[in-house]
Formats: structure tokens, C-alpha cells, sequence
């Protein structure tokens, strides 16, 4: 019966900080894993898929998103809306 060779491991160094580290492995201890192998699932997958293996975004949102945003704004202060419609008028124009 033939061994399984093991590959030969190496020392990673990373800066993190001390909050997100406690929670990191609170979370990574609920699913019965360490720290270290938890990095390992992450770049094992990350080189498999040849990307990271999640969206990475800054959540900006569009200009329509801006503008209603801005209506609610103005609504709050008192301002009075752009648009004007009842809820009739708008389910009639669905």
C-alpha cells in the first residue's frame, strides 16, 4: 500500500485586527475549524475557482437609488416631493 506523500507546509504571517480576529475564530469554532484551516478552505477555493470565491463591492449605489434616496431626504425635512402620486393613481399604473 502506497503513502500518501505530504506536501511540505510553510509559515504564513498575516496583521489583523484584535476584534475581528476573536470574532473570526468564535465563528470559525461554531463550524468546528480553526483559524489556520479556515484561511486554507478559503485559498484552496480561491485558487479551484481561479477567483476570490465571493463578490467583493463597494455597495455604491446608482443614480436612480441616489435620487430616491435624496426624495425621502427632502420628505423628512419637510420638503415637498418631486413626484406626487397617490397609492390608486400608482397601482393603476402597474
Amino acid at each position: 500500500m502506497k503513502e500518501k506523500a505530504r506536501s511540505e507546509t510553510v509559515m504564513v504571517s498575516i496583521r489583523m485586527d484584535k476584534e475581528l480576529k476573536q470574532s473570526a475564530e468564535a465563528l470559525f469554532a461554531e463550524f468546528g475549524m480553526n483559524m489556520s484551516t479556515a484561511i486554507n478552505v478559503f485559498v484552496k477555493q480561491s485558487v479551484r475557482e481561479g477567483k476570490i470565491p465571493f463578490e467583493i463591492s463597494l455597495k455604491i449605489p446608482n443614480a436612480v437609488t441616489l435620487a430616491a434616496m435624496q426624495e425621502v431626504e427632502d420628505m423628512i425635512s419637510g420638503k415637498k416631493p418631486k413626484y406626487s402620486m397617490s397609492a390608486d393613481d400608482f397601482l393603476k399604473e402597474q
